[in-house]
Formats: structure tokens, C-alpha cells, sequence
């Protein structure tokens, strides 16, 4: 006895037996019921009543003798054992008024004219036996897939186990614990392996047992049941660090099982620990057969991702922030090594001003003396005129040799009678000997005293010229004194590189007056280039060129164009004649902290670190040969433009 029944009521003996016979291929599923008047049929949905069985599917002839058959198929949902029943009409013509009937009833699901096209009957029994299961056996849908419309009983059962497994992933997420879930999961997996105990999948591993390896394949998930595992991550140098423990509830090996990919790292035991390994093969097998458990591993799984994903998030924070700190010493530290070598210029080149000051000072004493006698003097029109070029000269005039000075005032000295007075005369410019002869007739017995008067205003000219040239000295110093010290927050533009070098020589002038400098500049275009972040490296390599040679010693700086990776370039070579630097710290002397410089030769060790940096970050190259106790030669060779352009925070 099947539960759901199919109902034939038809008058006519041989419509009975036909619809029996052609419907027979259901009977596996569905009784096949047979009545041959309205009294009948009301029997056997008594009897199905008290049976607990149901009609899924009613065909009714529309006239049964005295009766009209079509009443009891638009009343059938009235008995309960045939209400929501599928139902079609069988008629011997078509009859508009009665279809009407039953379609206006809302009751009729399919007509069918007498006599009925062969497999009409089974195909449209099997349409509507489909249609009755999926509106009343869904939980059931597989065991009818042999005989009524497989594809669209498969469509519904996929349907609604997904529709189920979607209901039981988030119920299985909400309000549940880690703890909770993960307990539920290991239980659902006992029960399954209780009721198959061929398998043993619970395993006891000792301290130090690997579970899985660093970038290896990894086929099998465990679940830590008691114990503690840690997992290992490798370094560059391949030293393990332990980059989490997991304990009670926690998966391993969860990542690689699923994504195919090596594991991540190498699990291992801390202590005994107790746990459930499953191969693939078993896990498939347990979620083929526990589909609840599903849901359960879904979530679990996600939640075992989502902290690791924490783990690694808060890691990548940690690191930001570490780097962070490191970025800010670096530049601090760069900045302190830039303000001890200014600390060192700047006490150099305080001496160095010393001289322009004293000179200044002297001069402006002597014009404050002497300007009362200028404005005062009394002489010719024409005298005045000339003491006033004399002045004006004086003012653009480049001192004489001593020498060539004295050569020419032996000339004159016959003329003016005096070796001062000639000398005076020349150093005025007056040493031509038919100049000197026309003014001694225009003056006659004054020339004498008027060359003296000449003199004062052609000593005003000098000091006046001499106070300029101080001027302008210590403004050049104190310009690449400032250029040094400050921050670097310039743009890339075009300069002459030589204006830089120039520049750094000016700061280095007191200790270069001690050794042999020789500036060999090439013909350059002007270059693109952070010119204050390059001075920086002029500024250590000359100083290190310094503290390399004695007072004898030599430096060389070189410049030339040249061709770098395929593009025209700039090549800037610092030479000195110093102690050289051995074979083996060549390839030291660019890292961070390390430093050569003698005792009381202050450095941080991170001069020629910085100044690869900068380097490096115009497109360029630093490099350096050397012999010892020979030479250094320290060679910078950069684009006429960078490919790409640096930012302040690089260098």
C-alpha cells in the first residue's frame, strides 16, 4: 500500500481498465484506484481516510450515468483525503460549458477528449503527479526521480537543499560560540564514526609531532579535541618563528585542505594532543551522509579564516607602525649626521670669515679717518675730475703683482723723482710715460702733492673694492652655509652641477688651503636634480677626501659627461692622494654605521649610506676605486634626467 493513490472514476468498464493499464508504470509509487459511479468513489475516500492515504491525482469523466461527475471534481478538496488533489476531466466531445465550469471552480488542471492520442494519458499524469509531489512531498523529491519528471524534481531538491543549507549556515553562526560551534562539530563527527567504526580517525599525537610542513602539500584537516599546537614560520634565513598556538576547538590545516594550495606552516604539537584527522576522502563522506553537518563546517571554517585574517591584519598594523618608527630614526639620524658635519663646517668656516670680517672693519676705520680730507681737498677742477676716475678704477681694478708693480715703477721713477711717489703713480695706473709727462705740464709745481691727493682718493677706491669682495666672501659662505642646513623639501629642476661642487668647496675653504685642490670641469649641460640633495654628497665625500690626506695632499674633482644605462649622463669623480681603502671593506664602506674615520674625526657612519640613497634615487650610481695607500676615487655618474622623479620622503 502506497500513501498517495490515483482515482479513476469513469462509467464505462473498458476507460477503467485502459487508464489502469496505462498508468500502471506509477504503481510502485501510487495505488491505482478504479470506481465506476459517484457512490463508489465516496467509499474509497472514506476507506483512504481511515488509511491515512491521499489522492494525488483525481480523473473524472464529466457524465456518469444520471450523475454529472464534473460536481464531484470541483468539490473535491472537500474530503480530506483527496483535498489539493491534481485533477483531470475526461470528456467524450469537447463541452465548452462544462470546461468553463471547472476552469470558473478553479479546480480543473487538465481536459481530455475521448478517445485520447496514445501517451497522452501517461504524460499527463506524469505532469501532474510531478506538480502534486512538489507541492506536497518536497522533503521526499529523489524517491519519484524514476517515473514522474526527473529534471524537474532534481531542480527542486537542489533547490531546496540549498535553500536548507542556507537556513542552517546562519542559524548555525548566530548566537553560537567558537567553543560552542566547534564542540557541536567534533560531536556530529563522533556520531558519524561511532555508527562507522572501520574508520579511526581519533589520534593521539606525543610532544614535538609535525602535523603539517611549511610548503608542502597537505591533504588531511585535524581537529585539536585537547592539547596545544603551535604553528612555525620560516624567516629569510630560514630560522622558525612561532606565529600562533592553537588549542582546544581549533582547526589545522584548514587553508591548504581546502584551497589545494602548500601549507602556510609547519603545525606541531606543544604537548599530547588528542585530535580528528580526515582525509578527503572521509570528509566527503561524512558531509554526503551528515548534510547538517555542512553548515556546522562552513561556519566553523570561516570563523577559523576570519581569525586568521585578525591575526594577520593586526600583524600588518604592528609592522606599519614598526616601520613607521624605523622611517623617523632613519631620518632623524640622517639629519643628526648632516648637523655634525655643518657643526664641522661651521667651525671651519667661522675662522674662515674671521679674515673678511677684520679686513671689513679695517677698511670702514680707515675710509671713517680719511673721508673728512676727500670731501675737503682742494685742487683743479681738471685735478678733481681725474681723482674721481682714479676712484672710479680703483673701485673695478684687480690688485698688481708686487713684481710687475715694481718693474713698472722703476720706468717711472726718473720722471717723478721719488721711488714712493712712482709707485703711488702706478699702482694708479699712471705708469704710461707720455700720460705721466702731459700731467706734469698741466699741474707743473703742484704735481707732486696732486699725486699725493690722487692717492688718497685711489686708497678710498681699493678699501671700497677690498670691502665688497669681503662682502660678497662672507655672503657666499653664509649662502652655502644656509643651502646646507636646509631641510629638504625642494623640487627636481634643472641646474649647472658645478654651481653645487662650487658651493661645497666655499664651505670646505679653510681646510683646502692646506692641500692641493685641482678642479677639472668638462663642458656640461645643465642637469635635473635636487641640487641641496646632491650637495650633501659633495659635502661627504669631499670631507672624507679631507680626513684621508696629510697637509701635503692632493684632490682631484672631476667632472665629465658620459653615457649610464644607454642615456648621456653626468660623471663626477672626488680624487684624493690619501691612504687608500683595503680590498676587503670596499664593499662595506655603504652600509648603515659603518665607519673608517680616525679618532677625533667625528662621523655616524651612515655619510656614504646616505649618499647612495640620494644617488640611487636620481637614477644614478656611486661607486669607488681605490688602492691602498695610494688613492680614492669616489665616482658619482647621474642622468641629465631621472626617469622618475623622487620625493622628499625618499631621500
Amino acid at each position: 500500500m502506497n500513501l498517495q493513490v490515483i482515482l479513476c472514476l469513469d462509467d464505462d468498464p473498458n476507460i477503467l481498465t485502459q487508464v489502469a493499464s496505462e498508468l500502471s508504470a506509477f504503481s510502485g509509487l501510487f495505488d491505482i484506484l478504479c470506481a465506476d459511479n459517484v457512490h463508489t468513489a465516496g467509499n474509497i475516500l472514506e476507506e483512504l481516510k481511515r488509511n491515512d492515504q491521499h489522492v494525488a491525482l483525481f480523473i473524472c469523466d464529466h457524465i456518469l450515468g444520471e450523475d454529472q461527475g464534473v460536481n464531484l471534481l470541483i468539490n473535491i478538496d472537500n474530503h480530506p483525503a483527496s483535498k489539493g488533489a491534481r485533477t483531470i476531466l475526461l470528456n467524450d466531445q469537447p463541452n465548452l460549458d462544462i470546461i468553463m465550469q471547472a476552469v470558473n471552480e478553479g479546480r480543473l488542471n487538465y481536459c481530455m477528449t475521448k478517445p485520447w492520442a496514445p501517451q497522452e494519458m501517461l504524460e499527463t499524469a506524469k505532469k501532474e503527479l510531478t506538480q502534486y509531489v512538489l507541492q506536497h512531498n518536497s522533503d521526499d523529491l529523489l524517491r519519484y526521480c524514476s517515473v514522474l519528471d526527473q529534471k524537474s524534481l532534481l531542480e527542486a531538491h537542489i533547490d531546496n537543499k540549498l535553500a536548507s543549507y542556507r537556513n542552517g549556515f546562519i542559524e548555525s553562526a548566530l548566537g553560537v560560540s567558537d567553543e560552542a560551534l566547534a564542540q557541536e562539530l567534533i560531536q556530529g563527527l563522533h556520531e558519524y564514526f561511532a555508527l562507522n567504526s572501520e574508520h579511526n580517525v581519533t589520534r593521539i599525537y606525543s610532544e614535538d609531532h609535525i602535523l603539517t610542513h611549511e610548503d608542502k602539500p597537505n591533504s588531511f584537516l585535524w581537529f585539536v579535541e585537547e592539547g596545544e599546537v603551535a604553528l612555525l614560520k620560516r624567516d629569510e634565513s630560514g630560522a622558525s618563528h612561532e606565529v600562533a598556538r592553537l588549542g582546544q576547538g581549533s582547526l589545522i590545516g584548514g587553508m591548504s585542505f581546502v584551497t589545494g594550495d602548500v601549507s602556510f606552516s609547519t603545525g606541531i604539537t606543544l604537548k599530547p594532543t588528542k585530535v580528528i584527522k580526515l582525509n578527503r576522502t572521509l570528509f566527503s563522506q561524512v558531509m554526503q551522509a551528515r548534510n547538517d553537518l555542512l553548515p556546522l563546517f562552513s561556519s566553523y571554517l570561516l570563523r577559523h579564516f576570519n581569525r586568521r585574517l585578525k591575526r594577520s591584519i593586526s600583524t600588518e598594523v604592528k609592522l606599519q607602525q614598526t616601520l613607521q618608527s624605523l622611517e623617523l630614526a632613519h631620518k632623524q639620524l640622517i639629519e643628526k649626521e648632516k648637523m655634525a658635519m655643518l657643526g664641522q663646517l661651521v667651525a671651519g668656516v667661522a675662522h674662515e670669515l674671521n679674515n673678511p670680517v677684520s679686513a671689513i672693519l679695517r677698511n670702514s676705520d680707515t675710509l671713517r679717518d680719511n673721508i673728512g680730507l676727500l670731501i675737503n681737498v682742494e685742487m683743479s677742477d681738471v685735478a678733481r675730475d681725474k681723482a674721481n676716475q682714479i676712484m672710479a678704477d680703483a673701485l673695478l681694478s684687480r690688485p698688481m703683482s708686487t713684481a710687475d708693480a715694481r718693474k713698472k715703477a722703476k720706468v717711472i721713477e726718473p720722471m717723478v723723482g721719488d721711488r714712493n711717489l712712482a709707485r703711488k703713480a702706478v699702482n694708479m695706473g699712471l705708469d704710461d710715460t707720455d700720460e705721466l709727462q702731459a700731467w706734469q705740464k698741466k699741474l707743473s709745481p703742484t704735481f707732486d702733492e696732486t699725486l699725493s691727493q690722487w692717492d688718497m682718493f685711489y686708497q678710498a677706491g681699493s678699501l671700497l673694492r677690498s670691502t665688497n669682495v669681503c662682502a660678497q666672501r662672507i655672503a657666499d659662505m653664509v649662502k652655502s652655509l644656509k643651502t646646507y642646513a636646509r631641510q629638504d623639501d625642494e623640487t627636481m629642476h634643472e641646474v649647472d652641477i658645478h654651481e653645487g661642487i662650487e658651493d661645497t668647496l666655499v664651505m670646505f675653504e679653510n681646510q683646502l688651503k692646506r692641500v692641493q685642490l685641482v678642479k677639472d670641469y668638462g663642458e656640461l649641460r645643465a642637469i635635473r636634480c635636487m641640487p641641496i640633495a646632491l650637495q650633501q654628497v659633495w659635502t661627504n665625500l669631499i670631507s672624507n677626501a679631507l680626513d684621508a690626506i696629510g697637509t701635503d695632499g692632493e684632490i682631484h674633482v672631476t667632472t665629465r659627461e658620459t653615457v649610464f644605462r644607454s642615456r648621456k649622463a653626468v660623471k663626477v669623480t672626488i680624487r684624493d692622494n690619501g691612504m687608500g681603502i683595503p680590498t676587503h671593506i670596499k664593499n662595506k664602506i655603504f652600509e648603515l654605521n659603518y665607519t673608517t674615520k680616525r679618532e677625533g674625526h667625528f662621523g655616524l657612519g651612515i655619510g656614504l649610506s646616505v649618499c647612495r640613497q640620494i644617488v640611487e634615487h636620481h637614477g644614478g650610481l656611486i661607486d669607488v676605486s681605490s688602492s691602498a695607500g695610494e688613492f680614492t676615487a669616489m665616482i658619482v655618474t647621474l642622468p641629465y634626467s631621472p626617469l622618475t622623479t623622487p620625493s622628499k620622503e625618499d631621500i
